[in-house]
């Protein structure tokens, strides 16, 4: 009896100092042979409402990005659509366990671990891809290091400046702030600087091309506090030749296509003012269609507005020009018909009386007359007055009534076809001209 009670206190006495070296050594004693630890070894204890090194110091967070796609980017809401892979490194010294190895455990278990509250400021929608579960990768590392990667999809907002459109460049960021935790509880930083970020160098976009990016560390100051902050800053070139193939060069062969009217004959109304007509209204209905990817906004006047607003105005121009031209051919007409019926009228009288003219149109009867009367004393007059009219003849002898007489000669129209032959010259170098200027301006300051 005595040797069964022996044994007995042997055996509690052995259980209840392994119990105690397991309470006072979480781990024990570990060497390779033995199975690597547990989640629930790893847990026990473990209080995740608390971030590490708590009443120590902050926590310092590194951060690298991996963009996956760009998937839109609209003018309209002035915003873009990323698919990121966001990676967190932290060190926490409660999940320390020996060994060299790393333990990669279910996402599903992260509402046991400690996390950051990272969040984008900027976004206006997002939401973690779950397919076929939440990806979300937990990894632990030996010495209490976490690897915590999530996949997110994002709308964040993107003020985009379209005074240059369609060769606008534009300077987008992806902000990450810490939500709750301030300076002194986390610190945030980049884990390898500008190498950080990657897969923007083999993005393929529709109407973008990335031309560059680089990283920054900052901070967030708001009422409560001072907060951590990472940005990255991307610039977006716009590929301009789409717009050139789908706008810029439509709008120049219909501005060349209403030059064509400057070479059909005067009298030709219907086929000048179908060219007129039907060239304004195209190129109406390009002003509009352009228009449809961008915002109403007042306060842009962009480039391609001012392009189309430039072959709008010399395409009006060269309707204008016909009426005007049409104008002066029919005055031009009447000026030779009113002359011809008095050379007639002044040969039937040998030119010794002013013919009297009958006419159901008085003022023509008295334009008539008139004509007559003065080119019969027209001789009388200038023969003796010839030294008195001399010194008036033309515009006077000063040079500023000279220089006056010449600027409005060249727009007194002697011969309503010489409207047509300047109009071929100055409305093909008048818009070269302004071609040049145009983007001379907009591609290069």
């Amino acid at each position: 009896m005595s040797v069964l009670l022996h044994v007995l206190l042997t055996l509690c006495l052995t259980v209840t100092q392994g119990s105690c070296t397991y309470s006072n050594n979480h781990w024990g004693e570990w060497n390779d042979s033995q199975l690597q630890p547990t989640i629930q070894k790893l847990m026990k204890g473990y209080n995740r409402y608390l971030r590490p090194n708590f009443n120590e110091g902050p926590v310092e967070i590194g951060m690298s990005l991996d963009i996956a796609s760009i998937d839109a980017i609209s003018e309209i809401n002035m915003d873009y659509t990323a698919t990121i892979f966001l990676r967190q490194r932290w060190r926490d010294s409660r999940l320390v366990f020996p060994g060299n190895e790393s333990v990669s455990v279910d996402g599903r278990l992260v509402s046991l671990l400690w996390i950051p509250d990272t969040f984008i400021p900027d976004s206006k929608r997002s939401f973690l891809h779950d397919v076929t579960v939440e990806n979300r990768l937990i990894r632990i590392f030996s010495n209490g290091t976490v690897l915590y990667a999530l996949r997110i999809t994002a709308t964040i907002a993107c003020n985009m400046d379209l005074t240059k459109y369609p060769m606008d460049r534009q300077m987008c960021t992806l902000q990450l702030e810490s939500w709750g935790y301030n300076l002194q509880d986390v610190v945030f930083y980049w884990t390898r600087g500008n190498d950080s970020v990657k897969g923007l160098d083999i993005l393929r976009l529709a109407q973008y091309s990335v031309e560059s990016y680089y990283t920054s560390v900052s901070e967030a100051v708001y009422e409560t506090g001072q907060y951590p902050k990472l940005v990255l800053h991307f610039a977006l070139r716009r590929n301009v030749l789409f717009f050139i193939l789908e706008t810029y060069v439509p709008s120049v062969l219909l501005v060349v296509l209403s030059w064509v009217s400057f070479w059909i004959s005067q009298s030709s109304v219907p086929a000048r003012t179908c060219i007129g007509v039907t060239t304004v209204l195209t190129m109406t209905t390009l002003m509009m269609g352009a228009r449809t990817s961008l915002p109403n906004a007042n306060c842009f006047i962009k480039a391609i507005d001012v392009y189309l607003g430039i072959c709008f105005t010399f395409i009006f121009g060269a309707l204008v020009e016909y009426a005007c031209a049409h104008f002066y051919t029919m005055k031009h007409h009447t000026i030779e018909d009113l002359h011809r019926e008095l050379q007639r009228e002044f040969n039937e009288s040998n030119g010794n009386s002013i013919p009297i003219v009958r006419s159901t149109q008085p003022n023509r009867a008295m334009v008539i007359a008139t004509t007559a009367e003065q080119s019969a004393n027209s001789d009388t007059r200038n023969s003796a007055g010839a030294k008195e009219k001399a010194p008036a003849q033309g515009c006077g002898p000063s040079s500023a009534k000279d220089a006056l007489c010449r600027v409005v000669s060249v727009f007194v129209v002697e011969n309503p076809h010489d409207i047509d032959r300047r109009s071929r010259k100055f409305f093909p170098l008048a818009f070269l001209f302004v071609n040049v200027l145009y983007w001379l301006y907009y591609l290069f300051l």
